[in-house]
């Protein structure tokens, strides 16, 4: 029987690598807190401040003939800790720190076995909170845009449409908001620290190099717009021994997004990435999503979701000579008031191929139970953004059990 990976040795060294760069990041933290300018206040306002622990516990089973190894068992921790600190004038400074406990075995009966996990930090930040601001600080979810599924600015996260639990790590990072009165927004960012592609990115980012970037959200008549823009420095070596190889690309990303409220609602969302290194086909992407979203009048109302993706890769700016087209159709029904019925498919319109998801969720006030099945090619070439294996290849049916406490 042959046996790899393993949580092994490793796990309390990355243990005590994370409790360090806790310790590091909550001094951080306390150091801006004394360091914030005196608020105005009369002699009887009092700060007041909670603690609050919870987590959320998942295990999973998933039997997928079409793999190596047909049966995969598993399950993943989540311990949260919060500590709120309520000042005066509608003033918040809160901490947040949880951790990814996870392991999974896979199993071909009677001839080989797999097995992976570790323990890694899953949240760990800081932020300072007025009413028309807030700073946060450390290891955090950044997301944005108005694509709901197959989403041109996935820049920072790596959620899968098909995943329940909408799991995803976090980045390394600072985050500044402001809101306007008028309900406009501007976001600012600078990030340390994260080497491992996200999203739709294919390289890494260059070890020790920050990146920066911003957002400004504002309204329009019956919706909102958005432009972001983001910078770093890609690692483009070890990829593929044909394409030009860089210890640092620069690259610059732009982005425009636009959502409406009409009798539909309805968004488009572009992401053009640009960089200075000739890379080939590589050296340009572009990405444009158009979807549409209605509830339909049909017992308990139908929510139906549909989008429709194009992605290039080109030597020239928006040539797109080289590209890829993807639909993708949602639907959503409640039975009941614990049970809903869902369904995803994919069409890859380029290659031919139909991807097939369904799902039943039974869901109580604490815990809920995922029936999922999937029917879908053995060659998968849709991102698959959550997953170290290909879970989701051929014909299977996925379990997958939620304790919230």
């Amino acid at each position: 029987m042959k046996t790899k990976g393993g949580i092994g040795e490793q796990s309390g060294t990355k243990l005590r690598l994370w409790a360090s760069c806790m310790l590091k990041s909550l001094t951080m933290a306390i150091m801006a807190l004394f360091s914030l300018p005196a608020i105005a206040q009369d002699d009887t306002a009092v700060a007041s401040d909670t603690l609050i622990f919870k987590g959320q516990l998942i295990s999973w089973a998933n039997i997928n003939p079409a793999n190596g190894l047909p049966v995969y068992v598993g399950g993943r921790y989540l311990p949260q800790l919060n500590y709120n600190l309520n000042l005066p004038q509608s003033r918040l400074f809160d901490v947040e720190a949880s951790a990814n406990l996870f392991g999974n075995a896979g199993f071909h009966p009677f001839d080989t076995s797999a097995t992976d996990g570790d323990i890694r930090p899953y949240r760990l930040w800081a932020r300072y909170s007025a009413p028309q601001f807030e700073f946060r600080l450390g290891l955090q979810k950044i997301n944005f845009g108005s694509a709901s599924l197959l989403r041109p600015l996935m820049w920072f996260d790596q959620i899968d449409p098909r995943d329940p639990i909408q799991f995803t790590d976090g980045v390394w990072g600072a985050l500044g908001r402001y809101y306007f009165l008028n309900n406009a927004n501007i976001w600012l960012w600078g990030l340390y620290g994260n080497n491992n592609p996200r999203g739709w990115e294919f390289a890494k980012t260059s070890r020790r190099q920050p990146e920066f970037g911003g957002r400004f959200q504002f309204p329009i008549p019956r919706g909102e717009a958005g432009f972001s823009f983001h910078r770093r420095r890609a690692d483009t070596r070890g990829l593929d021994s044909a394409m030009p190889a860089f210890a640092e690309a620069p690259e610059t990303r732009f982005g425009l997004d636009v959502k409406f409220d009409l009798v539909v609602g309805c968004w488009a969302e572009a992401s053009w990435v640009k960089n200075e290194k000739k890379l080939e086909a590589f050296t340009n992407q572009e990405l444009v999503n158009a979807g549409l979203d209605y509830t339909f009048g049909i017992g308990n109302g139908l929510y139906a979701v549909f989008e429709q993706l194009v992605v290039s890769y080109d030597e020239e700016a928006f040539a797109f000579s080289n590209t890829a087209t993807l639909s993708l159709l949602s639907l959503s029904y409640p039975i009941g008031l614990f049970d809903r019925l869902g369904a995803i498919v994919y069409i890859d319109w380029t290659n031919g191929k139909v991807y097939n998801f369904i799902n039943w969720t039974k869901q109580f006030d604490r815990t809920a139970l995922y029936v999922m099945g999937y029917w879908n090619p053995k060659e998968t070439q849709i991102p698959t953004q959550n997953s170290t294996q290909n879970l989701y290849s051929g014909l299977g049916i996925q379990l997958l059990f939620l304790f919230n406490h």
